[in-house]
């Protein structure tokens, strides 16, 4: 089974995506914010994180410039979730790592495909 680790501010995408990726496959873990999401880091492993860029408090680009600066999730891959859509910002999420860039709106099926093709 892999650890996804959503984190996404708004409850009723989080919902969403949770219930679009639930599978024996997947044990999902949720995050709220930033801060949150690193607290989880800190305590459990994790196969993926899907991230929102835009959050109260720490960014997603903090915590995706925090998840390369520890060499233990170092490789973890992230999939960034995002409203911000401009060329600019996707070539940000790129050059911090990220496997993907999603924006939303996005199709489930979208999202099922580019989680399965990060986790190999």
């Amino acid at each position: 089974m892999k650890t996804i680790l959503l984190v996404e501010d708004e409850n009723d995408l989080r919902f969403v995506i949770k219930t679009t990726l639930e599978s024996p496959k997947y044990r999902i873990l949720e995050a709220q914010d930033g801060r949150e999401a690193l607290e989880i880091l800190r305590s459990e492993p994790v196969d993926l994180v899907l991230l929102d860029w835009m959050m109260p408090g720490l960014s997603g680009i903090g915590v995706a410039k925090a998840l390369r600066e520890d060499p233990v999730t170092a490789k973890v891959p992230i999939i960034m979730v995002t409203a911000r859509s401009q060329r600019a910002d996707i070539e940000k999420g790129r050059s911090l790592g990220a496997f993907a860039y999603l924006v939303k709106p996005f199709s489930p099926l979208e999202l099922l495909a580019t989680v399965e093709e990060a986790l190999g």
